[in-house]
């Protein structure tokens, strides 16, 4: 039985107790609900990737209270130092080396690297902390959501799709940024962006003073979010459109509609405004109520590439891809 549970100070004691056991726990961040375990209990970690269906060479986001915790288990470079100490808490993920001893009797489980000698990290705004200092370990937290499926930005959500199936959604509300944290990793002098996501990559450029270098096709897996199929709904994804079918819901976007939108099945505006931040913290939201609303076929107006455009862009690309095996 999954219990839904107001994510206040009684909280906390029974989310810890649950993760030391090995159990899951949903917890809310600013970007979107993740599944968390206690990144160094392997029984916890297996458990995410059973109750999302989630393939095991996919990595897992371990999150740190503080900087201090990090520390316990990777390796800063200088400009890793630089980026986290400007970003954190918040949306932007650091895949850094892993300590060959880490400085804890607790290692993060190989689960969550995928055997990689990396791991990927990062500090989350909010109340969450609490649970991860009280805990004294990282906590291994992907989207809390079936493996492919729409990210969570509500309990409910979660709890739609995952309910049953784990021990406890922590219900802080929605999430104000609404979708996954940008990744970033240090090559030598690169910066490279390996997944557009909450912190727009140009407030990172602005901060360091040099261009991220974008992965457009990446070799292997190196961090969350890589998969070419992700983020999806039932329906089909139809981007970029110009005007809307007979049959097709509508994911608008902006004051101006396309041809055809008077006729769709349904309708909701990513941000009337244009605003970008008002869109990716709607983006998932969205996008299951249309899929709810039982059209074959999602339509997307565009959007801007600059800023959170990059984030929500990519997301959207990655629902619209040929579903896999993992999907």
């Amino acid at each position: 039985m999954t219990q839904i549970v107001k994510f206040d100070d009684n909280a906390v004691a029974g989310a810890v107790e649950i993760l030391r056991r090995g159990g899951l726990v949903a917890i809310p961040t600013e970007t979107v609900y993740g599944l968390a375990a206690d990144a160094s209990h392997g029984e916890g970690v297996a458990g995410i990737f059973a109750a999302k269906g989630r393939p095991q060479f996919n990595p897992l986001i371990a999150h740190v209270a503080n900087i201090d915790m990090a520390e316990r288990y990777v390796n800063f470079d200088p400009l890793s130092r630089k980026l986290a100490e400007t970003f954190w808490p918040g949306p932007l993920t650091l895949v850094l080396p892993l300590k060959e001893k880490q400085g804890t009797d607790r290692p993060i489980h190989p689960l969550v690297t995928a055997g990689l000698d990396t791991l990927a990290i990062r500090m989350p705004h909010g109340r969450v902390r609490d649970v991860i200092k009280v805990l004294d370990s990282p906590v291994a937290a992907p989207s809390a959501n079936r493996s492919g499926r729409i990210s969570p930005t509500s309990a409910q959500a979660v709890y739609d799709g995952l309910g049953g199936r784990i021990d406890m959604i922590l219900d802080a509300g929605p999430c104000g940024v609404g979708v996954e944290s940008t990744i970033v990793k240090v090559e030598g002098d690169t910066l490279r962006l390996l997944r557009p996501g909450g912190l727009a990559a140009e407030e990172i450029e602005t901060a360091i003073g040099a261009r991220l270098e974008r992965t457009a096709h990446a070799a292997a897996i190196q961090a969350p979010g890589m998969m070419a199929s992700h983020y999806a709904p039932d329906a089909a994804m139809r981007l970029d459109v110009r005007e809307v079918r007979p049959g097709e819901a509508l994911l608008a976007f902006g004051p101006d509609r396309v041809r055809g939108a008077g006729k769709a099945k349904a309708l909701l505006n990513l941000s009337a405004t244009g605003n970008l931040r008002e869109a990716a913290s709607n983006l998932f939201d969205f996008m299951r109520k249309l899929d709810a609303a039982g059209a074959a076929t999602i339509a997307v107006e565009p959007i801007p590439s600059g800023g959170l455009g990059e984030a929500i862009n990519d997301r959207l690309k990655r629902a619209a891809a040929p579903r896999d095996e993992y999907s």
